[in-house]
């Protein structure tokens, strides 16, 4: 283990250790900080690292030690993407690594104790990136001026630090040691921790006090308000303390490499946060890119800038129907593309909306014989053979084969294409005339027209709905297919006015039995299938509705039930319950999963595997791959 005195020991001193012989100042530490070093700036490395910092074995991964330097650019389609920033960069309290076992990150260590006592131990010297210390301080603010201050979070402490309704107990054990704890088990906390979007425990105080009511005059709080056009000290603190969308190039992080710029822009730069906790094992500091550039350019032509060189990293905006052009382009430029496995429970799924405000669809949506039929119309077969090449698996919204908790069975639930058996169910539900074009008449007499709306960001899914026009055709439904922005498309969902959506399944097609099953049940407003049930769940019961259909109240039982376990062994009980019911009930509609994603970098890029799985939970994208460890095998 190699510790900040090794690395102090190989900077001043003329006796290098034999393990790290050939390690010098100039190769431990990246010349990109060198001006501001001799400026007086930052201190060497050796005072910018914890006392123990985070060791990076790479010849362990099958991956070798690189060289620091290099600006990576990739191609985002809108502003809002820099969010993908601190997802793909991925330092947690503690992290999934590749064989998604839970290790710790930022944290030096952490135990647990009845599987509801969780005391954290931060590395002695870490320091946020602007050079002030990580300390329990950072914790105590955000649960004491955060957390607890009524005017800030009106509706409470947030769910992810409650258990059946009761709040954590927070506790400062000392400098470094910080601890948590409920009466009852918390078996998520530590799986909210490692996600994408991780449950927020500490908050960079000695910044953010100045943004605060508790701690700022109301004469300057008056004036920052004025300059960053917010309506009060709450939305200043928030816009100010955003961490999943970086946009504040001002606020500490401790993330690999932060944000240098200000919105709105048409690149962002982001540079090596030069207090990262993370070396590699010859002792150098990590991340080995300088600089990412995230460059904004339309998502339509995404696919045919990187296929001329314009990015040396990317998968977002690229789908596989990119693939050929991006690899017949490796004969011209220096760019390499490989295929990962999509983890997603389906790579394109259809969510009839159980909460729409039409009382007529939405009285057929919550009739499951009406999903069994939707699904049943599908031919999934020639969706795998024209869009996917053969080379997906065949099946409905559910987990991937690579999940213990995979069974063949909800892969094939309602899954084969008969439209027969598709038609015979239509009927029972009592929709049985047809207009002269043979699509269906609903109870009032109206056509059975669905029209689907997207976020408008996927080709293939456009590609997969014309596929599915003709299929829905004939059992007598008519498609039609409606895009917009992410955001009016969210709105629209949460408001009801939507029918039936299309987006990716399940986020963690990849679950342990010690992952929370909350995708499962109604836990969110942004629920494509349920979002009114979500939202009744996200706001702690102020808003929305509950769940007014016995099988989703069950699911919500079975997640409660969950959230009290204390075993692996109920847990994977609960999973199996929740996934048949899901097989069952056909709540979303699958098309095919372990689809094939492109992912193109530069030739020059190294330590990125030619194969992996790719997804937003659990893998954070590239994150478990650990971008900070690739490296340019020279610059461009």
């Amino acid at each position: 283990m190699i510790t900040r005195r090794q690395i102090l020991g190989l900077l001043t001193s003329a006796v290098i250790p034999a393990t790290l012989r050939a390690n010098t100042e100039s190769t431990l530490d990246s010349s990109f900080l060198r001006e501001r070093i001799d400026g007086g700036e930052l201190p060497e490395l050796a005072s910018r690292l914890p006392d123990k910092p985070r060791v990076i074995d790479l010849k362990s991964m099958g991956r070798e030690p690189g060289r620091h330097g290099g600006n990576l650019r990739i191609l985002i389609g809108r502003a809002k993407d820099i969010r993908y920033i601190p997802i793909n960069s991925y330092s947690r309290l503690v992290c999934f690594n590749e064989q998604l076992e839970m290790v710790p990150d930022i944290l030096d260590s952490y135990t647990v104790e009845e599987g509801r006592i969780f005391t954290l131990h931060l590395r002695p010297g870490h320091r946020w990136s602007d050079g002030s210390e990580l300390t329990s301080e950072d914790f105590n603010y955000f649960w004491n001026d955060v957390v607890l201050n009524t005017e800030y979070l009106r509706g409470g402490p947030p769910v992810g630090l409650k258990v059946d309704g009761e709040v954590a107990k927070f506790e400062v054990i000392d400098k470094l040691t910080v601890r948590y704890s409920w009466s009852l088990p918390n078996p998520r906390f530590l799986s909210r921790l490692a996600a994408p979007n991780p449950q927020t425990l500490m908050l960079p105080s000695a910044y953010l006090r100045q943004f605060h009511a508790s701690y700022q005059s109301p004469e300057n709080l008056a004036a920052f308000i004025d300059q960053y056009r917010v309506d009060d000290w709450v939305g200043l603190h928030r816009k100010m303390s955003r961490q999943n969308r970086p946009e504040n190039p001002d606020l500490p992080t401790l993330e690999a490499w932060r944000p240098r710029t200000w919105p709105p822009a048409e690149q962002f730069v982001f540079e090596r946060n030069p207090y990262f906790h993370r070396v590699d094992e010859t002792g150098k500091q990590l991340p080995y890119i300088d600089r990412v550039l995230l460059n904004v350019s339309s998502t339509e032509i995404i696919a045919a800038k990187t296929a001329t060189g314009d990015s040396d990293l990317q998968g977002v905006g690229l789908g596989l129907p990119d693939y050929t052009l991006i690899k017949e382009s490796e004969k011209r430029f220096p760019i390499k593309v490989s295929l990962w496995r999509r983890t997603q429970g389906s790579s394109v799924a259809l969510f009839p909306n159980l909460n729409c405000e039409d009382p007529v669809w939405r009285s057929l949506f919550q009739d499951v014989r009406v999903r069994r039929a939707m699904s049943l119309a599908i031919n999934r077969r020639e969706v795998n053979q024209v869009l996917y090449y053969g080379l997906a698996h065949e099946s409905a919204n559910t987990v991937l084969p690579e999940s213990p908790l995979f069974k063949p069975e909800y892969a094939t639930a309602w899954a084969s294409y008969d439209p027969d058996q598709a038609n015979r169910l239509l009927d029972e539900v009592g929709i049985v005339e047809r207009n002269p074009a043979g699509i269906r008449l609903l109870s009032d007499g109206r056509p059975a027209y669905i029209t689907i709306e997207s976020a408008g960001e996927s080709t293939l899914e456009t590609d997969v709905l014309e596929l599915l026009t003709d299929h829905f055709r004939q059992v007598g439904i008519a498609l039609f297919i409606r895009s917009s922005q992410r955001d009016i498309f969210r709105s629209r969902i949460m408001g009801g006015s939507v029918m039936m959506s299309v987006f990716s399944g399940l986020d963690n097609g990849l679950p342990s039995a010690d992952m929370a099953p909350t995708q499962l049940a109604p836990t969110r407003g942004d629920q494509l299938q349920w979002p009114v049930w979500g939202l009744h769940y996200m706001s702690a019961q102020t808003q929305g509705k509950p769940a007014d259909m016995p099988y989703v109240k069950e699911l919500g039982k079975l997640l409660d039930n969950w959230m009290l376990s204390t075993n692996t062994e109920q847990r994977t009980a609960i999973w199996d319950r929740m996934l048949a019911i899901h097989a069952d009930q056909v709540f979303s509609i699958g098309t095919v999963n372990g689809g094939l994603q492109p992912l193109a970098r530069s030739a020059l890029l190294r330590n990125i595997p030619e194969t992996g799985l790719y997804g937003y939970s659990p893998m954070s994208y590239l994150g478990v791959y650990m971008p900070d460890t690739f490296w340019f095998e020279k610059e461009r």
